[in-house]
């Protein structure tokens, strides 16, 4: 186990090899884990990442604030850094986890990362622990719109409606599918301004909602962007295909021809 490597990608090298290891090490391994540690690194992370956040987003209050944090400091994100620094080759694991592919498991990544920020704390201090923090996390915000980070698209698509003064969407339940224990519910959304009607499946009605409110959101941008005038209309369009997965956009007019059923996963718009 190269530790060195592991400490060149960090950016940090410790003056206490011990805490290092002990930052590595699983409590399926030995009872000197990393759980201690995790518990300081995860304070010390969301201190640095809120400091971040309020020096870069002046203009930004606190419920936003709030929002930004949790999305990036949540396990989702630290897996995805865990995964750039390869730290699965690093772990110490006790036999049982190696063998069921714990060095995969994004909790114990998420949990590995944050024991080593609190490592870097009590090895070198707060200043060693933030330098390392800001190098994960200000490539990232300078990729990412502050404005939808962290939100789901049942919010963005209300946001996105309400600032072009349409009314907000319709959600229903289709269908479900399924046995009792394990249902796939169907749920249809509804903008009728803009004639959309998109359909999204999930494993709960919250999930059928997301997945159906990503569709419109995708389809009402490309509508909106294609006629800019769609949403003072008094007319609207007619959407006709009913298949999960699929978001249509269809003219009104009676001449045009009826389109042939799209493959699943995409998104039609006819053409005006």
């Amino acid at each position: 186990m190269n530790l060195q490597l592991l400490q060149t990608r960090l950016g940090y090298t410790f003056q206490d090899a011990g805490l290092l290891q002990q930052a590595l090490t699983h409590r399926s391994h030995s009872s000197l884990h990393n759980e201690r540690l995790e518990f300081l690194g995860d304070s010390v992370l969301n201190c640095v990442v809120a400091s971040i956040l309020y020096e870069r987003y002046v203009q930004i209050d606190e419920g936003d604030l709030s929002r930004l944090r949790a999305n990036l400091v949540k396990q989702q994100s630290l897996f995805e850094i865990a995964q750039k620094l390869e730290l699965s080759q690093f772990l110490r694991l006790g036999e049982g986890e190696l063998k069921s592919g714990g060095f995969r498991r994004p909790s114990i990544l998420a949990d590995t990362l944050e024991a080593l920020l609190g490592a870097i704390f009590l090895d070198g201090g707060f200043d060693p622990a933030r330098d390392v923090i800001r190098a994960f996390y200000i490539p990232i915000l300078d990729t990412v719109d502050p404005q939808t980070l962290g939100k789901d698209a049942k919010t963005l698509l209300q946001e996105f409606l309400q600032s072009k003064k349409i009314s907000l969407p319709l959600y229903n339940v289709v269908a479900t599918h399924g046995a009792a224990h394990s249902q796939e519910f169907e749920i249809e959304c509804l903008v009728p301004k803009l004639g959309i009607q998109v359909f999204g499946r999930g494993g709960s009605r919250r999930a059928g909602e997301q997945a159906a409110a990503k569709l419109a959101l995708e389809v009402a941008e490309q509508a909106l962007v294609k006629t800019p005038g769609a949403a003072r209309k008094a007319k609207p369009r007619a959407a006709q295909l009913k298949l999960a997965g699929i978001a249509t956009v269809q003219s009104s007019e009676p001449s045009s021809p009826a389109p042939g059923p799209a493959p699943a996963g995409t998104t039609k718009a006819a053409n005006k």
